[in-house]
């Protein structure tokens, strides 16, 4: 591997193990790590006092966030570790309040708010509207029905206001997270979206089917841009996408490489498959009128995406078969075999 491939590979973690944490990683892990000097001392200073089942869940609580952040930070499991700590959260709030009675109700309000930083917005509100009801039981015959439904009224108002703002939050993201990720005149993946795609890919804890990666060009583009302008090679570039998804399957994924270069990730397609589909989007691109006037092919190179080596490569070899149908004539594909030489498909 080269220098500069080496640099892209270590740029999303493919080398020595090493990887970019998503966000939901870092929020979780500050999260628990916020909680143990936040609980800790409580927990020290109910030891002193003898006070041992207090301090009995403070020290579990303590432990339990000591072990969620080793866990995500040796594995990257976040989903199901933030559950168990939104789980331990709020057994730990009530605990606490049945204890030591309702002096410690405080406790409630930044317990639950803290479901809405690792949990779905439905899920947290779901888990807290149950802590609500416990709560109530707990408290029932220490305080009077009207302090009671302040307590209800107003852990209630919280949780409306905190879940409003995680979906209005997430509905924002999402949508940003798609407008980033989309190139602005085809509609379909940009160079963003395909780098994490192949990362996806590459990341051993989620399991793929063998998929492969085609890398597409379209021959002798830079005429039409001399002969009929850019706004015509835009609208061939409209076209091909509309062919391409026409001619591609509901799993496959559709990326603007750079130019008027593309590529598609075969999911779940041995070589067998993604050479044949190769040939039928040649043949489609072939058949099709993407500029009246200007007849357009396409040449493809295609890879299989070994998880043994790393996105890198799997452009690298893919990029190679593209060269060599460029070199061959053109309107061609070129798959790369297990030696990563090229075989004529069509």
């Amino acid at each position: 591997m080269s220098a500069v491939d080496q640099a892209t590979a270590r740029r999303f973690g493919w080398l020595n193990g090493r990887r970019k944490r998503s966000m939901e990683e870092v929020i979780l892990m500050l999260l628990c790590a916020l909680c143990v000097p936040s609980i800790l001392p409580f927990g020290i200073y109910r030891l002193m006092q003898q006070q041992w089942m207090s301090a009995a869940v403070d020290m579990a609580l303590v432990l339990a966030m000591l072990a969620v952040i080793v866990h995500v930070w040796r594995t990257g499991g976040h989903r199901v570790a933030s559950f168990c700590v939104t789980l331990f959260y709020s057994a730990g709030m009530l605990a606490t309040v049945y204890l030591r009675g309702v002096s410690l109700i405080y406790w409630v309000y930044p317990t639950m708010i803290a479901c809405y930083f690792v949990l779905r917005p439905g899920l947290a509100v779901a888990i807290n509207s149950v802590s609500l009801a416990a709560l109530v039981v707990i408290l029932l015959s220490q305080l009077a029905v009207l302090n009671l439904l302040t307590i209800v009224v107003t852990i209630g108002l919280v949780n409306l206001f905190a879940y409003i703002f995680a979906y209005r939050t997430g509905a924002q993201n999402k949508a940003l997270h798609t407008e980033v990720e989309l190139d602005f005149l085809t509609g379909v993946g940009n160079r963003r979206s395909l780098d994490r795609k192949l990362a996806d890919h590459a990341d051993e804890r989620r399991p793929h089917l063998p998929s492969c990666l085609l890398l597409l060009d379209l021959d002798h583009f830079k005429q039409v841009n001399d002969l009929h302008g850019h706004a015509a090679g835009d609208q061939a570039l409209i076209r091909l996408c509309e062919v391409m998804r026409l001619h591609t399957r509901s799993s496959d994924r559709i990326f603007r490489y750079g130019g008027e270069e593309f590529a598609v990730i075969a999911n779940g397609a041995e070589l067998d498959a993604a050479s044949r589909l190769a040939e039928n989007l040649r043949a489609a691109v072939a058949a099709a009128k993407l500029i009246d006037g200007h007849p357009l092919t396409i040449s493809i190179g295609v890879a299989f995406m070994d998880k043994r080596r790393a996105p890198a490569d799997w452009l690298m070899q893919a990029d190679k078969m593209l060269y060599a149908a460029k070199q061959g004539g053109r309107n061609a594909v070129r798959v790369a075999a297990g030696d990563a030489a090229g075989v004529e498909q069509a």
